[in-house]
């Protein structure tokens, strides 16, 4: 049965045209400046509509449903802070390179400053974060109408080309703001957009090919990347040459025998007298910020003669202070080219040989190593790990879980993820919660910190928590981190203003209240006995909190790194 719509046309077009443009997906939280909107996007049948109260949660829920349908989402909040809530995921998501169209409801120009409920400045609140920012006027005339029309079909169509990212659209809306009516059959205008993928000549793949050619020592560097079986079977190529060596970091989504895919263990197993000959010639960098600082360290100590960037960036990117070539292409099209073009070697060159040596060697040492460490994060890591199924999705929050994860390696989850455009602890839990949404085809594994966890304890109130999300919380009295990093690992306030380790959160009593199946770990038999009835809940989300000590774990972590 047909339904009235709201009144605004401005709304209503709006909701036509997120799904004319393919997008299936909105993150909503109720406020009544918004009204408008909301009725829109429910008449939608294109649309499904998640309601998350907490601003901060929906933006990292709609983040994580972005990443993992490869589609934007869009996210609607009403007027005032709330839009400021959003600031920490659209912040994520623009150096994620992750579309999503943040709508927010705003009073009419003339209330803005004064002095009237939620009339804050709101246009260009984001704009230090999102490709582009729009502000609608109130619907009033023929030509505002063509504006709107105009400016929401360049709104999404700029999320999506180029170097995707976030964009904004703030719309005034007047009263009334619960009005309906009838507005079937309206048709609204949809701007297409044809984007022809950037190429190379083949004459220009050859050169580049013949560049890299051995003897020449070529390092190539993933950070974080979408997975992509092009991009991974060009890699692979591209790592069987014997000049050349891939090295992966766990967020890469990459997989192959022949790469280098445990970058810190294999770095701070390097002895001093060996750092000259490991140099590379020619290092070519591809996707996000890279985790490790161990190889950010090692490159920027033994600069390269050359350094290429490949990606759509926003600016020129030379995180090594070596770059040469920056090339304006997609990983995903750049490197099948490349690949193709590279012409059999006719000079002789170890270099990958001497790489593989390096990384058998830390696999072995990190081998003896976890054997031996006494119940800590480094061994609950390395018990947990090895026992995750491989057609998860696995994220990490920040701090010392996504570490940990660089120092084990060998991931070949479906996919696995950690919030490093920012790198902030915000938004973990939300983050994953939305990608469970996202992943109907399995589990979405959440493996964070007791600090992560309390910071995004919201999430967990979410309504649309899916029965295929997990989460694995890591309580070692909070704030892990900083007891191994050096700022701050000698500081007298360690505990009370860092570690924070008075703060332990009721993860048993919580888990009851939010409808989680609750187990425990506190000790390695623990994990081993306790992980198959985990991984084996399918009716109800699942928690398991692995118990470490907090300073035993630090002093783990650090004699790993200096045992060379």
């Amino acid at each position: 049965m047909f339904m009235e719509n709201t009144r605004n046309y401005i709304s209503r077009c709006l909701s036509a045209l997120l799904s004319e443009h393919g997008i299936t997906d909105a993150v909503v939280s109720p406020g009544s400046r918004n009204a408008p909107l909301l009725v829109a996007l429910s008449r939608n049948e294109n649309i499904a509509m998640h309601v998350v109260v907490d601003e901060r949660s929906a933006g990292f829920i709609a983040l994580g449903m972005a990443l993992t349908q490869g589609r934007p989402v869009a996210l609607v909040c009403t007027s005032g802070t709330a839009l400021l809530n959003y600031a920490p995921a659209v912040a994520e998501a623009y150096y994620r390179r992750v579309p999503l169209i943040v709508i927010s409801a705003d009073r009419p120009k003339e209330w803005i400053d004064q002095d009237d409920s939620q009339t804050i400045v709101q246009p260009e609140a984001l704009s230090n974060y999102v490709k582009r920012s729009y502000n609608l006027p109130v619907d009033c005339s023929k030509a505002d109408r063509w504006f709107a029309n105009r400016s929401i079909n360049d709104a999404i169509l700029t999320a999506v080309s180029g170097r995707q990212a976030p964009v904004h659209i703030n719309i005034q809306l007047g009263e009334p703001l619960g009005a309906l009516s009838d507005f079937s059959g309206e048709v609204f205008r949809s701007i297409q957009l044809i984007d022809p993928a950037a190429t190379l000549s083949t004459a220009r793949s050859r050169e580049l090919g013949r560049t890299i050619a051995s003897p020449r020592k070529v390092m190539i560097v993933a950070g974080f990347l979408r997975p992509d079986k092009t991009l991974n079977r060009a890699l692979n190529r591209l790592a069987a040459l014997p000049n050349i060596v891939v090295l992966t970091e766990t967020i890469s989504n990459l997989h192959g025998n022949a790469f280098v895919d445990c970058i810190d263990s294999a770095l701070s197993s390097l002895a001093p007298y060996t750092i000259e000959e490991m140099r590379p010639d020619v290092v070519i960098t591809l996707g996000g910020a890279l985790v490790s600082r161990h190889i950010k360290q090692f490159l920027r100590n033994n600069p390269p003669q050359e350094h290429w960037h490949v990606g759509i960036s926003r600016t020129t990117i030379d995180c090594f202070m070596s770059l040469t070539t920056r090339i304006e292409m997609s990983p995903e099209i750049f490197f099948p080219l490349l690949a193709s073009a590279m012409q059999p070697h006719t000079a002789s060159c170890d270099y990958a040989r001497q790489w593989s040596v390096v990384k058998n060697r830390a696999l072995s040492l990190r081998q003896a190593f976890t054997a031996r460490a006494p119940w800590s994060d480094f061994k609950a890591f390395g018990t947990l790990i090895p026992m995750i199924p491989r057609g998860w999705n696995v994220h990490y929050s920040n701090g010392t879980s996504i570490r940990y994860a660089q120092i084990f390696g060998e991931h070949s989850y479906h996919r696995c993820e950690c919030n490093r455009g920012v790198s902030g602890i915000d938004g973990c839990t939300s983050t994953a919660i939305g990608a469970s949404i996202a992943y109907k085809s399995g589990v979405t594994l959440l493996i964070t910190g007791d600090m992560s966890a309390q910071y995004d304890i919201g999430a967990l109130a979410c309504s649309h928590i899916s029965p295929r999300f997990k989460m694995i919380v890591i309580s070692n009295g909070g704030g892990g981190i900083f007891r191994f990093i050096h700022s701050t690992r000698s500081l007298d306030i360690l505990e009370e203003c860092f570690c924070v380790n008075n703060t332990m959160l009721p993860f048993r009593e919580l888990a009851a209240g939010y409808g989680f199946e609750y187990m425990e770990a506190e000790n390695e038999q623990d994990l081993r006995d306790v992980f198959p009835r985990f991984r084996d809940i399918a009716d109800r989300p699942a928690m398991l909190v692995i118990k470490t000590p907090a300073e035993e774990s630090a002093v783990v972590l650090n004699s790993f790194f200096e045992r060379t």
